[in-house]
């Protein structure tokens, strides 16, 4: 056949043929009208057989699972050994059976006692199955966005009766069977971040998750109850200034880091033929109210899938991943809210005010105010006194 003999069973869709190697062997007297006789499954098709040596083996199907090979018409000799190979169809197996089954059966019109029957008879089987080689791509729009105080809120989505802002997400993720065989089901399991820490509110919303229609697939998903959660401003003003002026730095949320929560959605997929792909696809509304009171300028979301086989089917050894991540950015635009930009200019008048009074203070213990204004305003006024009067004795002179 088409596969490595490696493999200890037979791939649905990736093995074109497979053939029976057989050897006979007549220990007796002259064997004559020796017949082998071939039980198999209605979906194989016989192809045609094949002697290592020209020894008079001819065969015809006497039914569409039942195969008579006559072996060295009219008789088969004594003390030798036949060696043949029976050459099978196998591209309509449908593997509603896990296995693939012969009987082989030989006899001659010689007579045999019944304790030497039992060599007579063989039964082969191999175990049936899709083997593929099953891969997950996956994308999100947008890539990243910004948000913020500030920012207009037409930008974003809001639901009736709700006064949070939120951000749409789409995320998309392709199954691809590279085959060799059909796969007859899989399951895609995806894991979204879904709180800034382990003890806060969701802020994922999801409106829609489905399979391609041609698929015929479902999503099932758990829906938050509290799509719209806007956390309680209970820090004081201060701490709310310094949480602005130290707002840097990144966030990494990773449902493969231990003790996230994540949003669990799966997917069920039909059957995919060889080269066949399905598209599962998720409309998903992030809560920017729970982003706006972190302190990280940049909240990176790392959202992974992984595709599960159906348990009939095998992936191919070694063959492409059957995981993915993608990963999508929440940007603050770092401007503060309105009153927070009062209290910064409040506060900073208020310190350099502080400053000045400070400086008066220091320069007032240094005796820069304690001059003596009006000795040395008369000190003046008595030396130019003296120089007029020196000059009118020295005209008078």
């Amino acid at each position: 056949g088409d596969q490595e003999s490696l493999r200890p069973y037979l791939a649905l869709g990736g093995v074109r043929n497979i053939s029976l190697n057989l050897s006979i062997s007549n220990a007796g007297d002259d064997a004559y009208d020796t017949n082998i006789f071939f039980n198999f499954s209605r979906e194989l098709y016989f192809i045609k057989m094949w002697q290592k040596e020209e020894k008079g083996i001819s065969c015809e199907l006497a039914e569409p699972d039942f195969l008579r090979c006559s072996v060295g018409f009219p008789f088969m000799r004594a003390q030798t050994t036949y060696h043949l190979a029976v050459i099978f169809d196998t591209s309509r197996l449908s593997g509603e059976n896990d296995t693939l089954r012969f009987r082989v059966s030989a006899q001659s019109a010689n007579p045999e006692h019944d304790s030497k029957l039992a060599d007579n008879t063989l039964e082969l089987s191999i175990p049936l199955v899709h083997e593929v080689d099953t891969t997950i791509t996956g994308t999100v729009t947008p890539a990243s966005f910004i948000y913020g105080n500030s920012m207009d809120p037409a930008r974003f989505v809001q639901l009736d009766d709700m006064e949070c802002s939120f951000q749409p997400l789409n995320l998309t993720f392709q199954v691809i069977n590279n085959g060799p065989s059909r796969l007859p089901a899989a399951t895609v399991d995806v894991r979204i971040p879904n709180r800034l820490v382990g003890s806060g509110a969701d802020m994922l919303h999801v409106l829609e998750s489905q399979v391609g229609e041609q698929y015929r697939g479902n999503c099932t998903s758990h829906n938050n109850p509290m799509p719209c959660t806007v956390p309680q401003d209970r820090e004081s003003i201060f701490h709310t200034i310094f949480a602005f002026f130290t707002k840097s730095g990144r966030r990494v949320l990773d449902c493969d880091r231990p003790g996230r929560s994540c949003l669990m959605i799966t997917c069920a997929i039909g059957s995919l033929s060889k080269e066949e792909s399905a598209s599962v696809d998720m409309r998903i509304l992030l809560n920017t109210e729970l982003l706006k009171r972190d302190s990280s300028s940049v909240i990176q979301l790392v959202s992974r899938a992984g595709v599960r086989v159906d348990p009939v089917a095998v992936e191919v050894p070694s063959g492409l991943p059957e995981d993915v991540s993608v990963v999508f950015e929440a940007l603050h635009n770092q401007e503060p809210r309105g009153y927070v930009v009062g209290w910064i200019i409040a506060i900073s008048l208020l310190v350099g005010i502080l400053i000045f009074l400070l400086l008066a203070v220091l320069l007032w213990k240094m005796g820069f105010f304690r001059r003596r204004y009006k000795e040395i305003i008369e000190a003046e006024k008595s030396r130019k006194d003296s120089d007029e009067s020196w000059d009118w004795v020295q005209r008078s002179q």
